[in-house]
């Protein structure tokens, strides 16, 4: 059930992401739904890759780089989704920072009322 409300509240932060930022849309519920499926699943599974393969980089930075392997994973999950559109690496990055912060929120709630 936990993972279920995840999925949906992720969605949902999705779909307002596409609202807030230009460039950032959907055909339907449906490509949200899924979109957010496989931004969780390539979050979990290649996103770890990426962060220690570009460790240098990210100490360099101070962690900011991390924000950019975000904005490519919204690059990812678009062009493996159909229905789910990002027209640039901009609106990808400020999708993906919006993205986290809404997640950021969320999950702070749940986490709140799950204890």
């Amino acid at each position: 059930m936990y993972l279920l409300l995840r999925w949906i509240i992720n969605t949902l932060a999705l779909i307002l992401v596409s609202y807030i930022i230009p460039g950032i849309s959907f055909e339907n519920f449906y490509s949200a739904l899924i979109a957010a499926l496989v931004l969780g699943l390539i979050n979990a599974v290649i996103r770890p890759i990426l962060i220690v393969l570009t460790l240098p980089v990210n100490i360099l930075t101070l962690g900011l780089f991390t924000l950019v392997i975000n904005a490519v994973m919204f690059l990812i999950v678009s062009s493996i989704v159909k229905g789910f559109d990002i027209t640039g690496f901009g609106a990808a990055f400020w999708g993906a920072v919006v993205y986290w912060l809404i997640t950021l929120f969320t999950n702070m709630i749940i986490e709140d009322n799950n204890q």
